[in-house]
């Protein structure tokens, strides 16, 4: 008994199995699959789905930006410096004028209400001005024919009066000095209380180079000969009025002299 089935299975093992019926159904279910996967592409092609980007080669995304997005946050504080703008603001417009009421000429006027006459305004004429002109004038009029100095006008300073050319203006300081000389060396005492006052007696005297007051003269009398008098004897009084200047050439000065009672 055993040794026939050792006999049926050996002939089981020799003999070779049917490949050609696997290999077959393999095959189809293989063309199967692939007629499958070509449906499937077939059918998604025919309709429309929501796919992002367009159909044109690339495909890139497009997005907009909403004034409604949330701000991103700032790494710097902001800056609320009012001084800093880099666009300052413009100066404001001038005032337009004011318009001005125009007057109804066809409105019934009411009895018993003034009514303002309206002043016409004259325009204002702007006078023209001469145009400087910005260069030196020469050679376009005669020279000045005012003398340099005056001689023979005689020079007062106070009761003194000298008529030797410019001497008062250049030597004032001998001037003065003449008055208060005298002023010191005439004596009022020796005038009549009965001389009116204000009269005045002039004198004319010559002083020499030293000083010394010589040939004193009347030259025009008071009324009073007591004035008279007291003023002769007051340039008479003086010693020397001191040198004259050195820068006068002359050597004597005439002096006009007056007292005043």
């Amino acid at each position: 008994m055993s040794s026939l089935l050792r006999a049926e299975q050996l002939d089981r093992e020799l003999t070779s199995e049917p490949v050609i019926a696997s290999a077959t159904g393999s095959l189809v279910l293989h063309g199967a699959l692939a007629a499958a996967i070509a449906c499937y592409g077939l059918l998604g092609g025919l309709f429309h789905h929501n796919t992002w980007g367009g159909p044109a080669a690339g495909g890139a995304i497009r997005v907009n930006l909403v004034s409604s997005a949330l701000p991103l946050p700032s790494d710097q504080p902001p800056n609320n410096n009012v001084l800093a703008t880099e666009k300052p603001s413009e100066a404001p417009a001038p005032p337009a004028p004011k318009a001005q009421q125009r007057v109804d000429d066809t409105a019934i006027p009411i009895s018993g209400k003034q009514v303002k006459p309206q002043q016409k305004t004259t325009p204002k004429v702007q006078q023209s001005q001469p145009k400087q002109q910005n260069r030196a004038q020469y050679g376009e009029q005669s020279g000045s024919a005012m003398p340099r100095a005056l001689p023979g006008q005689s020079s007062a300073n106070g009761p003194t009066s000298v008529s030797e050319g410019d001497f008062g203006s250049r030597f004032g300081w001998y001037v003065d000095g003449i008055n208060r000389k005298m002023s010191t060396s005439w004596d009022k005492r020796e005038v009549d209380s009965r001389t009116p006052k204000g009269a005045r007696v002039y004198l004319i005297f010559t002083i020499r180079r030293d000083g010394s007051p010589t040939s004193v003269q009347l030259d025009r009398s008071s009324g009073s000969p007591t004035l008279d008098r007291s003023c002769q004897r007051g340039v008479q009084r003086v010693d020397t009025f001191g040198n004259l200047p050195a820068g006068y050439t002359s050597s004597t000065l005439k002096v006009s002299y007056y007292c005043e009672y």
